[in-house]
């Protein structure tokens, strides 16, 4: 009997600590791997926000040895993961802790991989290209968005070509991640914004994307329901702790349905942009999005549906265009009411620059997983839209 192997789905997840003071089990972790010298990776904001000195004390009081790398900058570059490559050598580390958003985790990701292999990490470029597994890894997220913390991708920009790339293995998923909503409330409203509105992006396009299936299907779902009732709540208020915690446990659920259902189009050019420009991940995904199901609408009307009807809509009665109307006018109402409603020329994005756009785009692993097949000048349209 011969068995179609395209129809099998496999689901990859680290070990997860979820919920308040889920950061202080950080030395109890590093221990069971057996650590001695352990590498954080942070950024400069989340030191500023006390975050660092908080995991570098409780690593102390368990008798670990710590070396801080803050060298990051909001979407890593190849030379900040090879600088920090060579301090996890020479300091003699072996545990590799991160705290801090996307670009922190994505950093430590590829310093666990240089570190190992001892090669420049652009050579990483692409799918299951990790030969040699990376260092114990343990992630705390201080945004609830990324979700590079349960993810089985790293994103790295290269400033040469002005292209991010993305390292997709289970080699980078990491060993442990610390999942605490207290961490994010050092978060202004507008990080709030972005990192949740990114989590919507991460769940609807797993949903809709061409591997999705069981295993992703009820965490994207349960995600896009959790952001659609709680993010702007959360954006008004962002001291409140139940808030934080339901789009904390969103932005979870919508990384465990996009690292293994992967993503689709609205990634791919966010990614180019983002590269490109070396704009906020977040917000490139924000003004991308509404254009994007509009494009993709015709090809998964069932799933959009299904995805309107996470987003409180009523579909009973409702003929296909008017759930697609109606969903649309959801997602531009959540952007413009967490402040999102920018549009791409207002970041400096011209005309002159969709062709470039357009051409990183289709470079990108996302758009393979698109619902809805994209030409060249497919992707050029849904920019010119977005301007």
């Amino acid at each position: 009997m011969s068995h179609d192997i395209s129809a099998l789905r496999k689901f990859v997840s680290p070990e997860i600590v979820f919920g308040a003071g889920a950061r202080k089990s950080v030395a109890n972790f590093a221990s069971n791997f057996g650590a001695k010298h352990v590498m954080l990776v942070s950024d400069p904001g989340v030191a500023a926000a006390g975050w660092v000195n908080e995991i570098v004390t409780l690593l102390t009081e368990a008798g670990i040895r710590t070396t801080i790398f803050t060298g990051v900058s909001p979407n890593p570059k190849v030379d900040e993961v090879m600088v920090g490559a060579e301090l996890y050598k020479s300091s003699e580390c072996d545990v590799i802790v991160a705290i801090g958003g996307g670009s922190p985790m994505d950093c430590a990701k590829g310093i666990g991989i240089v570190a190992t292999h001892g090669r420049s990490i652009l050579e990483f470029e692409g799918v299951d290209t990790i030969t040699h597994p990376s260092p114990p890894l343990v992630l705390i997220p201080t945004t609830a968005g990324t979700s590079a913390d349960v993810s089985q991708f790293a994103i790295i920009s290269d400033p040469i070509r002005r292209f991010k790339f993305s390292i997709i293995s289970k080699a980078v998923v990491p060993d442990v991640s610390l999942i605490d909503p207290e961490v994010t409330e050092t978060m202004d409203p507008y990080l709030t914004a972005c990192t949740g509105v990114d989590a919507m992006v991460h769940a609807i396009e797993a949903f809709v994307s061409t591997g999705s299936g069981p295993l992703t299907d009820t965490h994207a779902l349960e995600a896009i329901r959790l952001i659609n009732r709680n993010l702007e709540p959360l954006v008004a208020n962002t001291a409140n702790p139940f808030l934080r915690e339901q789009i904390m446990l969103a932005s979870m659920q919508a990384g465990l349905a996009f690292s293994n259902a992967i993503l689709g189009a609205v990634h791919a050019m966010s990614h180019s942009l983002g590269g490109y420009l070396d704009l906020p991940h977040g917000l490139c995904n924000a003004l991308l999005l509404e254009h994007v199901v509009a494009y993709n609408y015709v090809s998964a009307e069932d799933r959009f549906r299904r995805v309107a009807e996470a987003m409180g809509i009523d579909t009973r009665g409702m003929g296909k265009p008017e759930i697609k109307k109606q969903l649309m006018n959801r997602i531009i109402e959540l952007k413009r009411k967490v402040g999102l409603e920018a549009r791409l020329s207002q970041l400096g994005v011209t005309v002159s620059d969709i062709p470039y756009l357009s051409g990183f785009a289709l470079q990108d692993p996302c758009i393979l997983t698109n619902p809805r097949k994209s030409s060249l000048r497919d992707v050029q349209v849904v920019y010119e839209e977005a301007l």
